[in-house]
């Protein structure tokens, strides 16, 4: 499976699959999930919510609506809003659990943000390589390349450090 770290928003980007940074409510805010929601429309936000809450660590798929990807991830890596931080555990399982929904869905192809980082509390350099070591241990059936994408310069830089052990792009 083809990893690599890109600098952009994600809700410009072209998969079959994009992941949005969520919380166990699924309400869309900010960060990502702000992203995704004013490029996607605020249909994708009702359907979101209709889908929660769900666990942490777990996943709810929407349709992808005005965006250039079949489906959207909606990744729980942090408590609602409020409620306490995302934790190792917590990042790993949504990680985790993206993949195989990806897989399952039949998808190629998938890009995903620093799921439980930045507003979720968790040190982005700590997340960046779960998140990495998560992908780089995952056996694909349909998913062929993954993106772990970055906002800014900053956050790129943190990011492509943390999982260049992982990176093949």
């Amino acid at each position: 499976m083809n990893f690599e770290t890109v600098q952009g928003d994600i809700a410009a980007q072209s998969a079959d699959v994009l992941v949005n940074a969520a919380g166990t409510s699924l309400r869309m805010g900010s960060g990502v999930a702000g992203a995704i929601k004013r490029r996607a429309g605020p249909e994708i936000n009702e359907e979101a919510m209709s889908e929660g809450p769900i666990d942490l660590g777990d996943v709810a798929v929407t349709d992808a609506y005005a965006l250039d990807a079949e489906y959207v991830i909606h990744a729980a890596a942090m408590p609602h809003y409020g409620d306490g931080q995302a934790t190792a555990d917590s990042i790993r399982s949504a990680t985790r659990s993206s993949l195989e929904t990806a897989d399952e869905l039949g998808c190629r192809s998938l890009v995903l943000p620093a799921l439980g980082c930045g507003v979720a509390g968790f040190d982005l350099e700590t997340g960046a390589e779960l998140i990495g070591e998560t992908i780089d241990a995952y056996e694909p059936n349909t998913l062929s390349e993954v993106r772990f994408i970055a906002y800014g310069d900053e956050e790129y830089a943190i990011i492509e450090a943390a999982t260049e052990q992982f990176d093949d792009g």
